[in-house]
């Protein structure tokens, strides 16, 4: 079975997709404009949604990914789904979460092997003290989609009383 990708531009940057004929394989910022190979259905939904995303009108993802890792990244990443658009966590408050307050260290390297950058919200996860720390894009990125999310959930908010 033959894996396509393409790689579409949105307001962090290129993003690239990969997919096979049923899941979506890997979501990651990229250095710039790829060769796109033969788009699916699958990869045009991703692109919809994405861009539904950034528009303000999808605040949650619905794509069926492929989960490749340990038994506790997998556990990790599926904690992440429920973060709610717009809020934060920090590493410390996942790993109590998962039940074991030692568990930081590899709470963080799970978060950085995610290969479904913004579909499991990893850039939802802040240090103890609300400080931005690591991000597979970069902090500015991580920053900036906090922002984009925060802003929608307030304006829903100023909009909803209307």
């Amino acid at each position: 079975m033959e894996n396509n990708s393409i790689c579409f531009n949105s307001p962090v940057g290129y993003i690239s997709a990969e997919a096979n004929n049923t899941h979506v394989l890997s979501i990651r910022f990229a250095n710039g404009p790829q060769i796109n190979r033969e788009s699916t259905v699958l990869l045009n939904l991703v692109q919809e949604q994405f861009s539904a995303y950034f528009n303000g009108t999808l605040t949650a993802f619905d794509l069926p990914l492929e989960f490749t890792g340990t038994d506790f990244q997998r556990k990790v990443w599926q904690h992440l789904l429920t973060i709610a658009f717009g809020q934060t966590c920090s590493y410390l408050d996942l790993a109590l979460a998962l039940g074991d307050a030692k568990a930081i260290r590899a709470v963080a390297a799970a978060n950085a092997k995610n290969k479904h950058l913004i579909v499991i919200p990893c850039h939802r996860i802040i240090s103890k003290s609300g400080k931005m720390q690591g991000y597979a894009g970069g902090i500015a990125r991580k920053e900036q989609l906090l922002r984009h999310e925060k802003g929608l959930l307030q304006a829903s908010l100023f909009s909803s009383g209307a």
